[in-house]
């Protein structure tokens, strides 16, 4: 079940023509800049316990190895009886006390995520950095993932699949796409797993190596950081007939067809993806208005995505600065995760490497040489908050 967004937003009036200038939610350390009233995104609209509200209901049929084999799509209201934690919920089913539905997820987690390696698609297994609100302060942390939360990811996916393949069999849509990654970048990324001594068996597909790398292991995260330069250039394609189909429909990363569908109170194109699928399911034409404004769509998310990336590096690079701050002079064990070759001319930039702190958890780049995977110390020499910037030096040039 999905917010139906657009029972309180009415194409082409207020709400829809600000959203559109916004685009998506913008998160910041200690607030959040609302793609929609916040009356409708923490109230009437969310899906929350104990209230009946409107939604898209996907009713997606599976076969006994998780392919689709049947799509539905209906506007409804549900009422939502209870709000669940990843760790909770985790935990329940650690202890083989776990309720039946989330049984049920996990298996059909599994098996979607076996279709996504016979895909050959890919996940990056790496843990996020967050800001963590602790009444007046903020700190740094891990955001680390749950199996269940990967389960829980790939039903999204799956729903994302699903309303790629309507739209491409109907010839109206917003698919997410992404090119498949350079010859070039894939040879460089496998040198670098034979610098780091990692095996890659011949044959096996990156998204299943992928899967294999554990980022508690020093050489893996390096590795892992690496993987993001496979995974770029991902973007919005609008069509509003079969003769206006991208040449190439697929979200390589996902290594299938694929359309955001599943957040529309914090993402602008979900909206006009259910809009777009409901009527397909339907068997009608989507309204004229609708296939209009479809064209609009990718640019807004364009525009939005850089903003709103921009910003929130901005704000990451703030409180990383200011939590450093009471640590300057300390010394710390870090991983090297990338490395940058010194100039031989006069005052040039010298060899630097980057390397990932796992307490507090932040990267830098400091002037010193190491191998990618190595385990170095460094010292945090000064902090300037205001410029939001952070000093480290080699520790003595001593590696751990």
């Amino acid at each position: 079940a999905i917010a139906d967004v657009p029972w309180f937003v009415a194409l082409g009036g207020p709400l829809d023509r600000e959203a559109r200038r916004r685009g998506q939610t913008v998160y910041l350390p200690d607030r959040r800049i609302p793609l929609h009233p916040e009356v409708l995104s923490e109230g009437v609209a969310s899906l929350l316990p104990d209230q009946d509200t409107p939604a898209f209901v996907w009713v997606l049929d599976l076969d006994g190895i998780g392919e689709i084999r049947g799509i539905g799509l209906e506007r409804s209201r549900v009422r939502s009886v209870q709000k669940l934690a990843y760790e909770e919920v985790q935990a329940e089913l650690d202890r083989g006390e776990g309720h039946p539905m989330m049984v049920l997820l996990q298996e059909i987690g599994a098996l979607r995520a076996r279709q996504e390696s016979v895909r050959g698609g890919a996940s990056l297994n790496v843990p996020e950095q967050e800001v963590v609100e602790e009444g007046e302060r903020l700190h740094l942390g891990w955001r680390r993932p749950h199996p269940i939360g990967d389960a829980n990811a790939q039903i999204s996916l799956m729903t994302g699949m699903a309303a790629a393949q309507l739209m491409l069999e109907h010839g109206a849509g917003i698919l997410r796409t992404m090119p498949p990654a350079q010859a070039q970048a894939m040879d460089r990324f496998r040198r670098q797993a034979e610098a780091l001594r990692i095996p890659w068996p011949t044959g096996q597909a990156y998204g299943e190596f992928l899967r294999s790398l554990d980022w508690q292991d020093p050489a893996h995260l390096a590795l892992l950081n690496h993987a993001t330069s496979l995974f770029r250039g991902a973007s919005y394609a609008a069509f509003t007939s079969a003769d206006e189909i991208p040449e190439d429909t697929v979200q390589a990363a996902i290594a299938a067809p694929y359309a955001h569908a599943t957040a529309p109170l914090r993402r602008l194109v979900d909206r006009f993806v259910l809009l777009v699928c409901h009527a397909h399911v339907q068997g009608r034409a989507p309204d004229p208005d609708l296939l209009a404004a479809l064209g609009e769509i990718p640019e807004a998310m364009r525009g939005s995505g850089a903003r709103a990336g921009e910003l929130e590096r901005a704000a990451l690079d703030l409180v990383e600065a200011a939590a450093l701050a009471t640590w300057q002079g300390e010394t710390f064990a870090a991983t090297v995760i990338d490395r940058r070759e010194g100039k031989q001319a006069e005052g040039a930039a010298p060899t630097r490497v980057e390397v990932q702190l796992t307490d507090p958890p932040v990267t830098a780049w400091v002037p010193m040489d190491a191998d990618l995977g190595a385990v170095v110390r460094v010292r945090l020499e000064s902090v300037d908050t205001a410029a939001r910037h952070a000093e480290f030096v080699a520790a003595d040039g001593v590696r751990s």
